[in-house]
């Protein structure tokens, strides 16, 4: 099929690789440099064993990372509908209603509720949502 890839974005592995490169640098600096400074001295075979931990490491997080680019996408909004929430300020018939945390604006078909009430989320349109009394639905 075209279009559809097994492989990440490119700037996600460039960025992979040049993070890996960061680290590396940083750790030989650390060792080479700083660590001498404060008197600590570690052989170079340290040095080497480190940095194929850290190597390790960067392609570990990699890999993990990676396969966040195939999950299925879902729209937060669409996966909302039959969620509960509470009426925050009265829907007459807009206002607004906590679902999940989140503050939502919000309408209700029935002319008027009141806040404090349970309501059950119908429809998303755009960043709005539908919703009816949790009692009636």
């Amino acid at each position: 099929m075209r279009g559809v890839s097994n492989r990440p974005p490119l700037w996600y592995t460039i960025q992979a690789v040049v993070g890996t490169l960061v680290e590396e640098t940083a750790l030989v600096i650390i060792v080479i440099w700083v660590l001498p400074y404060f008197g600590i001295r570690a052989p170079l075979w340290v040095l080497a064993i480190l940095m194929v931990a850290l190597a390790t490491l960067a392609y570990v997080r990699y890999r993990l990372g990676r396969t966040t680019f195939f999950l299925p996408r879902r729209e937060y909004a669409e996966s909302l509908v039959g969620c509960e929430g509470t009426v925050t300020s009265p829907l007459k018939p807009e206002g607004y209603v906590k679902v999940q945390g989140v503050l939502w604006k919000a309408s209700c078909a029935d002319k008027h509720l009141d806040a404090g009430i349970e309501v059950i989320v119908l429809e998303v349109d755009g960043l709005k949502l539908l919703v009816a009394p949790k009692n009636r639905a």
